[in-house]
């Protein structure tokens, strides 16, 4: 079900328009760092590529840039650190405006400082949208309305951080 329709009741491009995600690989285009984020939205402006990219918290090393929004990132991003690809991601999910988001492990390869903006860029992407999270690392979803833990392709828990933390099963021994 999305927004109370069966999922079947919509059309598959339909359906694509609604989900944007975030990933563990980041996929960056041998294009300017406007060009990268705008992916996210086609006919954007440059006001919102900004207001997005501050979102993002990206802004400020976008802009320390000696060409600024018209950096050309390389093949894959390879002139950008990690973490500096990932909030261009989240930049481009935050223009894209999705009602439904995927986070899948975008966390994970990540220094503790890059995390920490990262997470917070994360939270403001989040807002008011239906997020589901893939993370090994349990400090990325602690806050999440609903954990499922899944073990060996089974669903074996499912509640909130503190309800799994009393269950003392398989969610409190990961933690």
């Amino acid at each position: 079900m999305i927004n109370g329709k069966d999922i079947k009741d919509y059309r598959q491009e339909n359906i694509s328009m609604l989900i944007g995600s975030v990933q563990q690989e980041v996929i960056l285009f041998d294009l300017s760092i406007f060009e990268n984020i705008a992916i996210g939205k086609l006919n954007a402006k440059k006001e919102e590529v900004i207001e997005a990219a501050k979102k993002a918290r990206c802004h400020d090393f976008i802009s320390a840039l000696p060409n600024g929004y018209e950096t050309r990132v390389g093949e894959m991003g390879v002139k950008l650190s990690g973490g500096e690809k990932q909030r261009i991601s989240i930049a481009r999910m935050i223009l894209k405006n999705a009602p439904i988001l995927i986070l899948d492990e975008a966390t994970s390869a990540l220094d503790l400082e890059s995390e920490s903006i990262i997470q917070d860029a994360l939270t403001v992407l989040s807002e008011n949208r239906t997020t589901l999270i893939v993370a090994h690392r349990l400090s990325t979803i602690t806050h999440a309305d609903k954990i499922v833990v899944v073990e060996n392709g089974e669903i074996v828990e499912v509640g909130s951080h503190e309800a799994l933390l009393a269950k003392k099963g398989a969610y409190e021994h990961l933690y």
